[in-house]
Formats: structure tokens, sequence, C-alpha cells
């Protein structure tokens, strides 16, 4: 090929190349420079938008959009937020996530908190006002007017005749010193002699009038009530010191209540206690807080509380069960606030004296302490307690975090707290440090927050200190604890929830007993079934399923789980139909040891299987109601 020739192959492939450029540059879409910013952010996220996640296992990332292979639920797109203005504990999400994520707030305030405790017990004597007869001197039994158990008597009514030969001497000694002085100090000796013999005054006085000793004598009643115990049968012969009656006054009761440790904080002293029995369906009945053990009783785990009760009708029967409520309201400090005690002055020792100024007690006779003194506080806002909706607490058992939402942002910000609580009431939770009054804390969506940053290695409930892999992503380096749900915090269960569990729970209980994790996923799938996706015992199921061993179910997923249901059955046993037995390993968590239900007496424990399938002990059964001993 000449010269000529290259020069012009040269200059056609030129001229083709910029016409191949023009036609490109005539078929690209015209684009402002106004529109150019908002074109290219969009192309961003979709192309950010690629990663799929299940708000409830954040260790689940697909490339497409579908369902969880764990919990069944949608997956939702994963965003990441490569803002480095917000602190490591915070989360910065756009307003259609918050959206979507259904995250819900709600102010935290100062009021005080109301809980309603409820008590199950037995109605008893009360022991101040049992007596009993014995004999002050040597007699024998010639009539017993009181022959059996159950005779009610009034004070100086007769409850034998005796022979007593020293009886007899001792009143010849009286006639014979009143004959020669009957002011003497050996007449008053005598007269003290048989006054301390339990006879009454007016028996001393118609020995004298007589001016006879009598070989016979009557045994009179030193206290009107009950004939509970007798210990004597006509014919019999007495020693100084046997007994012979025991008489009891119904007038007053003390109901015996057990309460749980997790209730001691509501109970004080004072508090009015309205009780039920079933003797009188509908009717309710009121008491005061006379006493609380101070032990713990260590087979039930109880502290017994005691109740002054009026009895004056007599309708109350000693040994009737009863159902207590305690109303409580909880300020500062653990003090309970009671306006309608403000100012007031009660006895020590008997709650049911109160009055409106010091004084003594009209029963003992001790000096009345003042209310204030006895831990009851006067209304005012500097004694209300910040309290939260339990649902905004994440517990892992060592810590307790909250969420709250940072004001004044462009895009909805959340920030992890980690908080000191106090008592629970009901569905509040008292916050004892860590958050200030005005604070909006994150009542629903919390442990979606939490989870979104454990996928991106923050501090979080399950890992305080961040860093490290994103959940999902350990290959088998080593085995670790799954970390408590939020459902691991103070969980309740409703009894209709409960008793619609109750079948899968006991066959989820006894595949944990026999080592098998497929089956016991299956009993959480159909739980979880019942109970829908949203709520604390939801996220606890999911949290379970997503376990992939079976020791992360049983601890601490199984116990919390298991400590719900023994407290709803307890809180409503005649619900449950059949036996129900509370169990209880000591083994469990080094030496605290764990409790669970089963419908037997035949122990397989779910915490160890086959490791230790025995270990164990029945701690009660929770449906059988044959009370309790005191």
């Amino acid at each position: 090929m000449n010269k000529s020739s290259l020069l012009t192959l040269v200059g056609i492939a030129g001229a083709a190349l910029i016409i191949g450029l023009l036609f490109a540059r005539y078929l690209m879409p015209h684009q402002s420079e106004g529109h150019s910013s908002t074109d290219h952010t969009t192309m961003a996220d979709t192309t950010e938008t690629t990663t799929w996640t299940c708000s409830m296992h954040p260790q689940i990332q697909q490339p497409e959009p579908g369902k969880c292979p764990i919990c069944g639920m949608d997956l939702i797109p994963l965003k990441s937020d490569s803002s480095n203005d917000i602190g490591p504990r915070a989360m910065r999400m756009s307003a259609s996530a918050r959206a979507l994520a259904d995250i819900q707030t709600v102010e935290v305030k100062r009021q005080f908190p109301e809980a309603q405790i409820r008590l199950v017990g037995k109605l008893g004597y009360d022991e101040t006002k049992v007596k009993s007869l014995t004999a002050r001197f040597p007699a024998r039994i010639d009539d017993l007017f009181v022959n059996f158990t159950g005779v009610e008597v009034q004070k100086g009514e007769h409850l034998a005749r005796v022979y007593s030969p020293d009886l007899l001497t001792a009143q010849k000694e009286l006639l014979t010193a009143y004959r020669s002085d009957p002011n003497s100090s050996i007449t008053r000796a005598a007269q003290e002699k048989l006054r301390l013999w339990d006879l009454l005054p007016e028996q001393i006085s118609a020995i004298l009038e007589n001016d006879e000793a009598r070989d016979h004598f009557v045994l009179s009643a030193p206290v009107g009530g009950v004939v509970v115990t007798k210990n004597v049968k006509e014919g019999d012969y007495l020693k100084t010191g046997e007994p012979l009656f025991k008489i009891v006054d119904l007038s007053q009761l003390w109901l015996y209540l057990d309460a749980y440790e997790s209730d001691l904080a509501w109970l004080h002293f004072g508090q009015d206690v309205s009780f039920s029995v079933e003797s009188f369906p509908g009717e309710m009945f009121h008491g005061k807080v006379s006493f609380i053990e101070p032990e713990v009783n260590q087979t039930t785990r109880t502290v017994s509380v005691r109740v002054n009760v009026s009895n004056t009708d007599r309708r109350l029967k000693p040994g009737m069960f009863a159902r207590g409520t305690i109303q409580a309201r909880m300020a500062l400090g653990g003090k309970v606030f009671v306006p309608e005690l403000a100012g007031k002055w009660i006895s020590p020792m008997h709650p049911e004296i109160v009055k409106d100024a010091p004084g003594q007690c009209d029963i003992c006779g001790m000096d009345l302490v003042s209310a204030e003194e006895l831990g009851y506080v006067q209304e005012g806002e500097e004694s209300a307690p910040l309290v939260v909706p339990l649902s905004a607490v994440l517990r892992t058992g060592k810590r307790a975090v909250v969420y709250i939402e940072i004001p004044d942002t462009e895009r909805p910000t959340y920030e992890g707290r980690e908080v000191v609580l106090g008592p629970r009431a009901g569905d509040l939770i008292i916050v004892n440090e860590g958050l200030n009054e005005g604070d909006r804390v994150v009542t629903q969506g919390a442990f979606k927050i939490d989870s979104a940053l454990q996928i991106q290695a923050k501090p979080s409930m399950m890992n305080p200190e961040g860093g490290g892999p994103a959940p999902g992503h350990n290959h088998g380096q080593g085995t670790t604890n799954v970390a408590p749900t939020a459902a691991d915090a103070d969980l309740s269960i409703t009894t209709e929830v409960a008793k619609k569990l109750m079948p899968s729970y006991l066959e989820l209980q006894k595949a944990l007993a026999s080592d098998n994790l497929e089956a016991s996923k299956e009993q959480l799938k159909t739980m979880m079934e019942i109970t829908g996706h949203t709520g604390l015992l939801p996220e606890l199921f999911h949290a379970m399923l997503s376990a992939e061993t079976l020791d992360t179910v049983r601890k601490p997923h199984f116990d919390t789980l298991s400590t719900a249901m023994i407290a709803a059955v307890k809180a409503d046993s005649h619900a449950f139909e059949g036996d129900v037995y509370q169990m209880h390993c000591p083994m469990v968590y080094g030496a605290t040891g764990a409790d669970w239900l089963q419908t037997t007496d035949d122990l397989q424990n779910p915490y160890f299987g086959s490791m230790m399938l025995t270990c164990g002990e029945v701690m009660q059964n929770l449906t059988s109601h044959e009370g309790h001993n005191h």
C-alpha cells in the first residue's frame, strides 16, 4: 500500500470516530445543571438499597427482597448511613425508614406509678388473743361443763367443777386471817394467792361474805372466746401447770398472705389490704398490714405478710382461704405515696390505730409514730420518680438500655443510653438514673434500632463496647451465648395468652429435655402464630428461632419464657386445668438456678437435657389449691 492510500484510510477512520461521538451525544438525555444533583442522589440511593435484611434478625442479609428464612417476615432494605457527626451509640435514619420500622416514642415524665399486688393466703388466729388456761393448783375434775371444742364462752362463765384439798386449805387461811384483821398484810397475801390461782374477784368476795370454805370449786373463763382445745376429761387428776383449755377471741383475726420477692418493694407497714373469701362471693373485706417477715421462705421463695383483720361479726373463720389485693403508689427512694396519711400518727404495733396528733396506742400504750417516719410521703413533684413504659427497656441481665430521640435534627436520630432501673409497676418501670424529664424514649422499635447498630458494629445492648464482626458473620470461630432480646426484660403474659401457649410450651419443654433443636423451633413457630410478630413476646420467639444451638435457646430465653408462664399460672391458677408443677434446677447459671413447668412430677430437665435429665426438684403444684402452711 502506497503512502497516499494509507493517508486516505486514516482520514476515513478519524471522520467515522467524530461522527460516532456526535451521534452518541445526540442520543444522551439532556439534563440541566439544576437537576443533575437530584438525579445523582436518586441513582446513589438505588445503588445503596441493594441489601435486604430482617428487622428482627439483622444477621439475615440478602441481595433481593423476600421472606426471612427464620421467622417469615418481609425483608426490608438496609441503608447505610455514612454520617460521622453523630455519637458512637447513635443511629440516623430517613423518615421513610422510621415509618417502615414503626418507631414510636413517648415523653419521660415524673409520676407516682401505681401497682396492684395480688396475694393469696389464709386466715388464722390473732396470737395476741389466745389464752391458755392451766391448772394453778392440784385438783380433780368432778364436772366438766365445756366437754367439746368449738364452744363459745363469755368471760366469767363456768368451765368445770373441781375438788382440791389445796384450794380448801387456801380458803381457810384467808378466812382465818380475815376474821383476825380484814386489813392485815396476811389477809392481803391470802387474797393475792387465790387471785394468782385464777379465782375471779367476785369469787373471792363470795368466800368472805359466806364465811365458808368450800371443798368444790367452779373454774370460770378468764376471757371470752371460743374453746379451740380441750385437754381434760371428767375424773382426771390434775397437777399444777397441766393445760386445761385454750380459748381464742375471734373478734380479731390475722390474715397470712404470701408475697413474691419481686413484690416486696411495693409492700409497707400500715397499707390497706382488700380481700375476698369464697364463702362470701362478691364481698370485699379489709385489713391493715401489720408485719412483713424479715426472711424469705427457702422452699416457696415467698415472704409472709401479716394483716390485722377486724371480725366483730364473727363471719370470717380461721382457716379460710383468701385472695388479697394491695394498691400501692411509689415515690422516690422506695417510699410509699399515701396522701390520706399525710400528717397522721400511727401505732408501730397496731396500724389500725391512726390519729391526727401524737399520743399513745389505745391497745398497747406505745408512743405513736408519724406517717412520714414510717416511710410515707406527701404529695409533691419532687418526690415523684421518673417512669417509662416497660416496652422501652432492653435488658441483658447485667445492664438495661433505652433509646431516646435526639431533638432538633434534620433526620430522625436515636441514641442509646444505659439506665438504672427501679421497681416495675404494671406496664411502667421506674428509672433511677440515666434519663431526664422531657426526654423522648423509644417505646416501639427499640430492638430494631439496636439490631441496626449491631450490623454497623456500634455499641449496642448486645455488645456495649461495639466493634467486631456484624451479627451472622461468625463462621464457627468459637461459640458465644445469644444475648437477650427486649423480651428478656420484665416479660408478662396474660392468663388468656398463657392458656393458648401452654400446650406448645409443654411440647417445647419436652423437646429441649430430649435435646431436639428442630422440634423446639417447630413449637416456637406454633407459639409465634398465636402471638403474631409484634410485641415483647414475639421478639423473644424471634431470638429463640435464630439460635443455632440448644444452649442459646435454653439460656436465657427459655428461662425468661418459663418465668413469665409461671407468673401467669400463679396469678390465676384456677384458669388452668389439671396439674401444673413448678420445677427447679439449682445448677443453671452456675448456682443461681432456673425454673420451668411440667404437667407431671416426673422431672425432665430442659436446661441440660440428657446430660442431667433428672437434675432438679419439684417446687410445688401451682394448680393445687390446698393452701399454705404458716
